[in-house]
């Protein structure tokens, strides 16, 4: 496994990290996960990642309790904060009491004294930037919280929240987490270019397009029977963004070729395409089974030479 520094920080994670979003706590058995996250502690995966919201809590609780076993100084844990957790009126958004009393949830569920990578999972219009920031800044002198970062910002309020930081001599963000994959490469235009200027660094999630760049679909044919595209409790996105039309599954097969030429899976190509990218610390697995941690594991420190790129790019066109 190999490791980078996330975004402008001292810290180092791995370029493959394991997520909970959708799994773990809710569509996978609980004792399943726990495997997987042993798989990837064993092949060097030291960022694990997961967020309050995901199924009310119970996503943090199984990553925590499997983490449990390892030193404390071994692994990067990361987690959110944006998303309603209740019905009350400040029981969502990134006001100051908003996160102070969810980063103490969250501690409790994960049963850790501190969180390595605080995120707010979304831009909270409702609440000025500076009480957030200032709050996150607090957690972090307190020593809940070691970095901050945030999810799906966009380039002009990454650019807001780097200069605010910086005049007011508070902390700075280190990372943001947004989608990013082959089928989806909207933060290379802005997001990118105002994150290396500012010194985040892109944590991606979904870099495999919610399993479809595994190649596992195939045009004219159902989904397996065992996929996320056959479960109501993950297939969500996949249905929204309309992963399964011919035209998509058509192109993904045609990038088949070029992944057995340089001796990687489509996973680890799909993977391997995201980490090209410097500015990309890490990019954000799921996984339901070990094998597929110890396939997609293997994508870190694999290189696509320029002439598969440009085939690639021919045959996503």
């Amino acid at each position: 496994m190999n490791y980078r520094h996330l975004g402008g920080s001292g810290l180092r994670v791995s370029e493959v990290s394991l997520g909970s979003w959708l799994t773990y706590g809710g569509a996978t058995e609980n004792n399943a996960a726990r495997l997987c996250i042993e798989k990837a502690y064993d092949l060097g995966i030291n960022f694990f990642d997961t967020a309050n919201v995901y199924a009310k809590g119970k996503s943090e609780e199984v990553v925590g309790s499997s983490l449990a076993a390892y030193p404390r100084s071994s692994y990067v844990l990361a987690t959110k904060v944006y998303f309603p957790m209740g019905d009350g009126p400040n029981d969502r958004g990134l006001s100051r009491k908003h996160i102070f009393e969810q980063c103490e949830a969250s501690l409790r569920r994960l049963n850790t004294d501190y969180i390595d990578l605080y995120q707010c999972h979304r831009y909270d219009p409702e609440t000025p930037l500076a009480e957030t920031l200032t709050a996150l800044d607090d957690l972090k002198r307190q020593g809940k919280i070691l970095y901050a970062g945030v999810s799906e910002w966009s380039a002009e309020q990454i650019i807001a929240a780097a200069t605010y930081s910086r005049e007011a001599g508070l902390r700075p963000l280190v990372s943001n987490q947004p989608k990013y994959n082959l089928l989806a490469r909207a933060i290379e235009a802005e997001v990118i270019p105002a994150s290396e200027r500012e010194g985040l660094g892109q944590v991606v999630w979904s870099p495999l397009a919610q399993g479809v760049l595994t190649g596992k679909y195939k045009p004219g044919a159902p989904p397996p029977p065992d996929s996320r595209a056959v479960d109501p409790a993950q297939n969500f996105f996949i249905t929204r963004d309309n992963l399964l039309n011919d035209e998509i599954l058509a192109k993904v097969q045609r990038l088949a070729p070029i992944a057995e030429g340089l001796g990687m899976t489509m996973s680890q190509l799909a993977l391997a395409w995201c980490l090209r990218q410097p500015n990309v610390s890490s990019v954000i697995i799921g996984a339901s089974r070990p094998p597929q941690v110890e396939d997609n594991a293997a994508a870190s420190g694999k290189t696509i030479p320029a002439d598969a790129l440009a085939a690639i790019e021919e045959a996503l066109a």
